[in-house]
């Protein structure tokens, strides 16, 4: 196990100028976590799955990550202004935020302008809930193809975000399962972002050929690295990052 904050961060791949000069701006926001490592560090053409701490946890990667990373974000947060104030408004501060509706339809018409050319920059592959899927999967293999590591937030965010995740969705198995047919057996990093010590936490990769052969639906397989993501979460580490073991706790999430 390692814990690596010295190596240098030329991470995300091809960001326009505008964008790497707004990144360091947000470094006075979102400081630079320790990432520490169960297992392998991040290689390229990986699946990393995260909880998602409001917008701690993506700032995190896509500012301190020493990797090339793609984004999976709902399709409103990628289709223009007023998609994304309505998303803002309703879903993100109203429904997993709590704030009061009106306070967030007043703050969001501030805020949706900046976030527009925010999300413009950071190249987010658009998630959907019908048939629109497919465009998902293949703009995501041909990221993989190119070395970009796709990133997916796949909690249960219904009752906001939560320390303790209550499940994830199964959109990202899908993707690796099509992966995998395609002949590219995807390693699988499950990772926490835990905001209160400044801690990313990334367990060891599991390639999908390894969940395949368990013999799982779908489902199952997202409710095993959710657990998994649990754990992570409640991980305590020492002052030279070393893990303090707790039996209970499993090595590996197969």
């Amino acid at each position: 196990m390692e814990s690596k904050n010295n190596v240098k961060r030329s991470n995300t791949g091809k960001r326009k100028l505008y964008f790497r000069a707004l990144k360091k701006v947000m470094k006075v926001k979102y400081k630079e976590p320790t990432f520490i490592y169960l297992g392998d560090e991040v290689t390229n053409g990986a699946l990393i799955l995260s909880n998602h701490e409001g917008t701690d946890a993506p700032m995190s990667l896509e500012i301190y990550l020493n990797k090339p990373i793609r984004m999976w974000g709902a399709s409103e947060m990628n289709s223009g202004l007023i998609p994304l104030y309505k998303y803002q408004t309703k879903v993100y501060y109203h429904e997993k935020k709590h704030w009061n509706i009106h306070l967030a339809r007043a703050f969001c018409l501030i805020a949706s302008p900046l976030t527009n050319m925010f999300y413009s920059g950071l190249d987010i592959i658009s998630t959907y809930h019908d048939a629109r899927t497919v465009k998902t999967i293949r703009e995501s293999i041909e990221a993989v193809k190119a070395g970009m590591n796709i990133v997916v937030y796949p909690e249960d965010s219904t009752k906001g975000y939560l320390s303790e995740l209550e499940g994830f969705h199964e959109g990202f198995v899908l993707f690796a399962e099509v992966c995998y047919n395609r002949g590219i057996d995807i390693p699988i990093f499950v990772s926490y972002f835990r905001k209160s010590d400044l801690t990313y936490i990334f367990d060891k990769p599991v390639y999908y050929s390894e969940l395949a052969k368990l013999g799982l639906s779908r489902a199952e397989i997202a409710k095993k690295l959710c657990e998994r993501c649990n754990e992570l979460g409640k991980m305590q580490f020492d002052e030279n990052g070393e893990l303090i073991e707790y039996p209970e706790m499993s090595e590996t999430p197969v």
